[in-house]
């Protein structure tokens, strides 16, 4: 058994419209509606790589097979220490201008779909490919803006510590989370976490953990690769 799989939360199986949720990590549940991923539907992730890859957390650590799809930057060893298994992560790197028939292939084969547009989506585009995940019960988590995406969630502040003056270890990230959408998601949902804590990993602060001023994010590259250092626990010189 996976190290994080017994500190998933699992959602209830059912939305009250019916829909089915994926499970997600415990830091990240209070900002979505029932608590987990809704299957058939997009959320959108607001430039963050460490974020993304949190939200995908829980439901790779339930048993769902994941596929990230023009992510080539994306960091496999951050990837674990979020919790993903990498025997349940397909990639797909590079797949130019056939992104939207890679997702849809995908879409009924594995659980969770972790993407990158080619370049901005067109509202039909959008539109065609939701129905394709609806029909295969799968959950779409895309780097960027979509187009009748559920919810909206994004990195508002964040600050990584644990550096001297230009020497020292990273030693984790303190961020704000927010969450907005439609429906039952249109009050905007916050939370402040360790995106990643000194273990590579997504956690809440606890009230007894010291709270520390934080900055404007930095941009979705510069966080993937910081994500990847925090998780490897590089010292930086």
């Amino acid at each position: 058994m996976h190290m994080f799989e017994s500190a998933i939360v699992r959602s209830s199986e059912l939305t009250q419209d019916g829909a089915e949720l994926l499970p997600v990590l415990p830091a990240l549940a209070p900002l979505l509606p029932g608590g987990g991923l809704r299957r058939g539907s997009a959320v959108s992730v607001g430039g963050d790589t460490g974020l993304l890859l949190a939200l995908a957390a829980g439901a790779v650590a339930d048993g769902a097979w994941a596929a990230a799809v023009g992510l080539p930057e994306l960091g496999l060893s951050a990837a674990a220490g979020y919790g993903i298994d990498l025997r349940r992560l397909l990639l797909a790197d590079h797949p130019g201008g056939h992104w939207p028939e890679v997702v849809s292939a995908l879409a009924g084969a594995v659980g969770l779909i972790l993407l990158r547009p080619g370049g901005p989506v067109a509202p039909q585009l959008a539109a065609r490919l939701t129905a394709v995940l609806r029909r295969g019960g799968c959950a779409l988590l895309v780097a960027g803006p979509w187009p009748g995406a559920v919810l909206r969630v994004s990195v508002r502040t964040g600050r990584w510590f644990g550096l001297g003056e230009g020497h020292g270890q990273l030693l984790g990230r303190q961020v704000e989370v927010a969450a907005e959408g439609r429906g039952t998601a249109t009050r905007t949902r916050t939370a402040r976490l360790w995106l990643p804590d000194e273990t590579g990993a997504a956690r809440p602060i606890e009230a007894y953990e010291a709270v520390l001023p934080v900055e404007p994010g930095v941009p979705a590259a510069a966080a993937g690769a910081a994500s990847a250092v925090g998780a490897a626990g590089l010292a930086v010189v």
